[in-house]
């Protein structure tokens, strides 16, 4: 089968790869039909997890159909269409009893990371079970993909633990995929502004279509002072960074209120200075997290009632064949005008 296989900072390939078998039997095969490029895909690309193993295939997001079923599979059969999640989940252990998926012991996020992912023809999902979705009948197997990883994030990471309530004054500090995930969700608790941030005007124009009441490129604007304009002086009740920068870190640190939340979603590869100096007066709550995936069934539900626009976030289209070009796209995504990009294997 194709597949696009990592070997190192900057170097990956698209090449045939044996198609995986079942392991364990809780093990199913998936032929995948839709995938897409993560930005933490990205910052693997970069070398920013020297830890991935040369030869792993990656990927985590994707719908497929279950083409093999390991015995102790219940929940699937053959020929079922399936949303792959992000997130793997063994459904037993201390962490998965308290819905915190992304810290199973037999699981987390492991496809594209410590085992083989999707981006390729075929792929083996573990404990199939609990770490597929069913699709509704209704929605697009393209919307399907962003229900992988980057709208439960947003939702969760971002939006949850932010603690985003009606009425509050909130900034997302990122117009990405993830950032717009948070500006779509935010959506469902009416908060009563909502500020974009980016230095993409692009994207700012997008997160308008989106739903943000203002947009702040903060490549040309002073962010702190434009903040004060659009909420006074003190600042937002909710900040999420959605980039995963020092730069970033430090506009969120700059714009909030007293008994603010900053969410904090983006990955980050350096160590940021947090100004405790100035900050350990303002009763902050800071939050940090990997998605856990808990919301997707809520998600997909919403989705399928047509209450979200997410085909605007998907610009791009390739076959897999042409894997390799499709992250030189999405790394320059500012000049190819990428938000979204969809890999079809059919």
């Amino acid at each position: 089968m194709k597949a696009l296989v990592y070997y190192g900072d900057h170097n990956i390939a698209l090449e045939e790869r044996p198609k995986p078998t079942i392991i364990k039997p809780t093990d199913v095969i998936v032929k995948v039909l839709k995938t897409t490029i993560c930005g933490t895909d990205l910052g693997i690309y970069k070398g920013k997890n020297p830890e991935i193993e040369s030869g792993r295939i990656l990927g985590h997001e994707g719908v497929g159909i279950i083409e093999e079923v390991g015995d102790s599979v219940s929940q699937f059969k053959k020929g079922d269409k399936a949303l792959i999640s992000c997130i793997t989940s063994c459904g037993s252990c201390e962490y998965c009893k308290k819905q915190m998926y992304a810290h199973c012991k037999d699981g987390g996020w492991i496809l594209g990371y410590m085992i083989d992912g999707v981006q390729a023809e075929y792929v083996r999902i573990p404990h199939a079970d609990n770490s597929l979705h069913r699709i509704p009948e209704n929605m697009d197997d393209e919307i399907a993909v962003l229900l992988s990883d980057i709208l439960p994030t947003g939702h969760e990471i971002g939006v949850q633990y932010g603690n985003v309530k009606p009425g509050d004054e909130i900034a997302i500090v990122g117009a990405g995929p993830v950032g717009m995930s948070v500006l779509l969700t935010a959506q469902f608790y009416s908060p009563s502004k909502i500020i974009m941030i980016d230095l993409d005007d692009n994207r700012l124009k997008l997160a308008k279509e989106l739903g943000a009441t203002h947009t702040i490129n903060s490549g040309t604007t002073n962010v702190e002072e434009a903040v004060k304009k659009i909420v006074g002086d003190d600042g937002v009740d909710v900040v999420i960074e959605a980039v995963g920068i020092p730069t970033t870190w430090n506009i969120c640190q700059n714009i909030i209120k007293p008994g603010a939340h900053i969410a904090n979603v983006g990955v980050h590869g350096k160590k940021v200075d947090f100004e405790i100096q100035k900050l350990w007066i303002k009763n902050l709550t800071i939050t940090t997290g990997l998605v856990n995936t808990n919301t997707t069934p809520m998600l997909l539900k919403t989705v399928s009632a047509n209450n979200m626009d997410l085909k605007k976030m998907i610009t791009h289209h390739f076959p897999l064949s042409e894997l390799e070009h499709a992250y030189q796209v999405f790394l320059n995504g500012a000049e190819e005008k990428a938000m979204k990009i969809i890999i079809n294997n059919e």
